[in-house]
């Protein structure tokens, strides 16, 4: 755990505390895990912070490991290099959400230039979140997911897909999504899009709730009644626990035979 204490001034410390805990697996029938993680914590004058960011390189897509991790990179480096400073000034969700909106337009020009430059196409989706002085802020590109778990299971993020605009739209109902060959079809992704626009959420923070970051194969196969099951607070009471279910449950996606890589990252609030 990182302590960032010198580069905050003296304010009333926000009194949420995290537990974490993260899981990916390559799964049952790709060669390389294309999926990154992190998940990053500090202490400071202002109470605990905490960074999660979960990357899909896209499959199908050579180097989708590269365009993952470069993001997540980029990601953790702000959060090392340029947030204290952000915090010290006073955070908002107007100057967080540019900030973050930067860095995936910067890493975007600079992975299709990689791509251009190795004749390869490379891409990947970004969920990206943060808790700070008792609140979240969530940004979000393509389909991978956060979700707030506490009475209920509720999404944070939209999807940004091709079966998600036609639902919205009324085209499709949710169970013709399920079912739909193009229901992973990305409308968006970072090194893939010559124009992206992220989608960004912020709220308050609860206490005894779960906080998730997944990829789209940690949900396909398994239900939000098994999620919810696995991971609501009364269950996840120290991270042995956490690890454990995270692990589980991306255990009962390959029994499924899940197809794609599988990532989760939880963050439990207390």
């Amino acid at each position: 755990m990182r302590n960032l204490n010198s580069n905050c001034r003296s304010e009333e410390v926000i009194d949420i505390n995290f537990l974490v805990a993260a899981h990916t697996d390559v799964g049952i029938k790709k060669n390389t895990n294309q999926d990154s993680l992190c998940i990053k914590t500090a202490n400071t004058n202002l109470g605990k912070v905490v960074l999660a960011v979960i990357c899909d390189g896209m499959g199908g897509l050579s180097k989708g490991e590269l365009a993952s991790a470069t993001l997540v990179k980029a990601y953790s480096d702000w959060f090392k290099d340029s947030f204290p400073q952000l915090l010290y000034n006073g955070l908002s969700d107007d100057i967080l959400k540019s900030e973050w909106e930067n860095i995936a337009f910067t890493q975007n020009e600079r992975i299709m230039r990689y791509g251009e430059s190795q004749r390869v196409n490379l891409g990947t989706t970004l969920t990206v979140l943060l808790m700070a002085k008792n609140r979240y802020y969530v940004l979000n590109i393509g389909d991978s997911r956060a979700y707030e778990i506490s009475d209920t299971i509720f999404q944070i993020t939209k999807d940004q897909t091709v079966v998600a605009r036609e639902i919205e739209r009324g085209n499709m109902t949710p169970a013709q999504a399920k079912v739909d060959p193009g229901r992973n079809v990305l409308l968006q992704c970072v090194g893939a899009s010559k124009i992206i626009e992220p989608d960004f959420f912020a709220g308050e923070v609860k206490e005894n709730a779960v906080y998730m970051l997944c990829s789209d194969g940690f949900r396909h196969e398994i239900t939000q009644k098994e999620i919810f099951t696995s991971f609501n607070a009364d269950i996840l009471t120290n991270e042995d626990i956490m690890k454990t279910k995270a692990i589980y449950l991306v255990e009962l996606n390959k029994q499924r035979l899940e197809q794609d890589n599988i990532s989760v990252a939880l963050i439990r609030t207390f």
